[in-house]
């Protein structure tokens, strides 16, 4: 499926569509809850805050189109598996694997903590449902 992100989006389309999908919802369920949350935030941001230039930028930075330019360099099973990668060594700050299908980032700590793998979802992973 291919997906286009744009940070100039339409804040009336937009909630026009979160509308649309929420209607397709069961009443109460935790998909309506999140839709009628996110639309909300989206209507406080433009309405009370009026700052829906910032908020684009900072869609901008946190969309999967502004990340999508890397490639998963390795693989695992488990952690274990990348755990033990990493101590080889060979493991660079800021490439991209994937250890039992989650997206992690190799980060450089420094010279006394060395690399460290980090939680970062990928671009095909869902994004996780909010807890309400």
């Amino acid at each position: 499926m291919s997906r286009t992100y744009t940070s100039r989006f339409d804040v009336d389309a937009v909630l026009q569509c979160v509308e649309s999908v929420s209607q397709q919802q069961e009443r109460g369920t935790p998909e309506d809850a999140a839709l009628r949350v996110c639309a909300a935030a989206l209507a406080y941001i433009r309405d009370e805050l009026q700052k829906v230039e910032e908020f684009r930028e900072f869609y901008r930075k946190r969309s999967p189109a502004s990340v999508i330019s890397f490639r998963v360099e390795h693989t695992f099973d488990t952690r274990e598996a990348a755990d033990d990668w990493l101590a080889l060594g060979t493991a660079r700050d800021g490439q991209r694997v994937r250890i039992e299908g989650q997206g992690y980032m190799v980060v450089d700590l420094g010279p006394k903590k060395g690399m460290r793998l980090v939680r970062r979802r990928l671009p095909d992973e869902p994004p996780p449902l909010p807890s309400l």
